[in-house]
């Protein structure tokens, strides 16, 4: 057979047919998710919005798979394999459905996180299992938040849509964290309130508390005489702070600036010690 025989041939003319629908449509399909970006980004703010971000990548997945079906269904060259897919058998349909219940679980809670918002592109958020980050992204399958320590989790739709959820992002202008210290029994309590309080006003994070008088003086939160512990008493104080402050950056700087103010100030935070006895037997 002839190098001009295999060129002429049915089967070939066929391929450089499938080859060639196949290039044209991917390059619509890149042109189309190249605007539909630009789109949902400038436009629809999807940066920020949960539902656009969602919808955005439905969207992206629904075109590529329509393209792909179109580009089987519609060439010669895989016309029986396009006629196989279309016209499958029941069997083939029941295998595809029990394989595609996790991902229609994932695209159906991925839809109800985006339409009922727990929570936001770029919101802090912690699980009930203690996971905590930013909200980076969110797919049809899966969401992804970024921890402080920059490493990102990936967490199927359905698993987060049974979480319980704290948002701490949800007031756009005031967050709060409620920090306790401990003491030792024999503390001047007015003055252990003082020299905590004193410690976060000094903090560059914290604020003063809102009020809903505009007429009131502003001031910080008051320190708290909470409770007698087994080996020591309990202070508490809510320290507010912007939302561009990280919670575990804001801890991190009271609890420093509070122990070191209690130890300028000779006033001990104890601990739990054991006394062991040991008893002489005799021989």
């Amino acid at each position: 057979m002839t190098l001009e025989s295999i060129i002429n041939s049915g089967p070939f003319k066929n391929f450089v047919d499938f080859i060639m629908t196949a290039a044209i449509t991917a390059l619509i399909v890149i042109i189309i998710l190249t605007i539909g970006k630009m789109v949902f980004r400038k436009y629809l703010h999807s940066d920020t919005n949960i539902y656009m971000r969602f919808t955005e990548h439905t969207l992206k997945i629904a075109i590529v798979a329509f393209a792909v079906m179109g580009v089987i269904a519609d060439t010669h060259f895989t016309a029986p394999f396009g006629k196989l897919l279309f016209q499958g058998t029941a069997i083939i349909g029941a295998i595809a459905g029990i394989a595609a219940q996790p991902v229609i679980a994932d695209l159906i809670c991925g839809f109800m996180i985006s339409t009922n918002k727990p929570f936001d592109i770029g919101d802090r958020i912690e699980l009930e299992n203690d996971v905590a980050g930013v909200v980076k992204d969110i797919t049809v399958r899966h969401v992804v938040i970024r921890t402080i320590d920059t490493i990102d989790l990936i967490i199927p739709n359905s698993k987060i849509n049974a979480m319980a959820i704290k948002n701490m992002s949800y007031s756009p202008d005031i967050r709060s964290v409620n920090l306790k210290f401990h003491v030792d029994y024999s503390t001047d309590i007015k003055l252990a309130a003082k020299v905590i309080q004193d410690a976060v006003k000094s903090s560059e994070y914290s604020i003063e508390k809102p009020t809903e008088d505009e007429n009131a003086p502003k001031e910080y939160s008051p320190v708290y005489f909470l409770s007698y512990e087994a080996s020591s008493l309990c202070m508490s104080t809510t320290v507010y702070f912007t939302p561009d402050s990280p919670t575990e950056v804001v801890k991190n700087d009271i609890n420093t600036r509070v122990k070191e103010a209690l130890k300028n100030n000779n006033i001990e935070i104890p601990y739990d010690y054991v006394n062991v006895l040991m008893k002489d037997q005799e021989s």
